[in-house]
């Protein structure tokens, strides 16, 4: 029989997210609270992103919210909360940062487009600011700018993926990209759904993406001039996250935001790497 900490490991592991090589790097406890809050995490976009049906959808986002409520009264039962309750208290992790990320993926489901980018930085919010909050503080944090520094990071991270992910979120009706900023660089919704490459690509998409990469790369900057040298080694995890989602955010920029008919990124070995040296180097 699985138990809940083997449940959480492998949902983790299985997702080949980059988190997944900054947690190796932690301390045994601390690498049992990410890699649980992380599940959290993964279980409930996957309801979102798998599940056809956005009624079922929503039925199923409404028992995640019971569940975490369930469980902050003393009764988890799902295996994911099963792992998380004996650490949530230890690490700061609230009800209402899973309610949060729980409205984010609500937020998938009722909504499609955003006006502009302000509309934008509150899904942002509730998808990556709040993960970013508890990361942090599970690694281990003494100052509250740490706390401001993993929100500003978590920005940076979701901007980056909204940039890989413009074609294939196209595809599934959802278009990140704010509407204002569409009308900006003069390109149409139905663009983004062009596979021709690379000969489908206009200079106008290409403007666009750039801008958005700037803004993305202007945020990690950002992030790292808030984070302060006292929880910088605390922290190294996080820098990993920002190493790796930086370097593919350079990647995608080399290959010039050819994104609309594939998804870029990079292999395993080479995340690992970029978290040893992260690591190793401590920035």
């Amino acid at each position: 029989m699985t138990t809940p900490q083997q449940y959480v490991q492998e949902k983790a592991a299985a997702s080949g997210s980059s988190f997944y090589y900054a947690f190796l790097f932690l301390p045994p406890e601390r690498r049992a609270a990410i890699t649980a809050f992380y599940a959290f995490c993964r279980e409930v976009d996957d309801v979102v992103d798998e599940v056809q049906d956005p009624q079922v959808a929503a039925i199923k986002l409404a028992w995640w919210q019971r569940e975490v409520a369930q469980s902050f009264a003393g009764q988890p039962s799902h295996p994911v909360m099963q792992a998380l309750m004996p650490l949530a208290k230890a690490y700061g992790i609230e009800a209402r940062h899973l309610d949060a990320v729980i409205e984010g993926c609500q937020m998938d489901l009722e909504q499609s487009r955003y006006l502009d980018y302000p509309g934008l930085q509150r899904y942002c919010h509730l998808v990556a600011g709040v993960v970013g909050e508890v990361a942090c503080s599970i690694f281990g944090r003494t100052q509250d700018s740490t706390v401001a520094y993993a929100h500003k990071l978590g920005l940076a991270m979701q901007l980056t993926n909204i940039i890989r992910d413009v074609g294939d979120d196209a595809r599934r009706g959802r278009i990140y990209l704010p509407i204002s900023e569409l009308q900006q660089f003069d390109v149409k919704a139905h663009e983004l759904l062009k596979r021709d490459a690379p000969w489908g690509y206009s200079e106008r998409f290409t403007a666009l993406m750039h801008f958005q990469a700037e803004r993305a790369h202007r945020c990690y900057d950002e992030a790292m001039a808030l984070l302060p040298e006292a929880d910088r080694a605390a922290q190294k995890p996080g820098l990993m996250m920002a190493n790796i989602y930086r370097t593919l955010l350079r990647e995608i920029e080399r290959e010039n935001f050819q994104v609309l008919h594939q998804r870029i990124s990079l292999t395993p070995v080479r995340k690992l790497w970029i978290a040893a040296r992260t690591h190793l180097r401590g920035r």
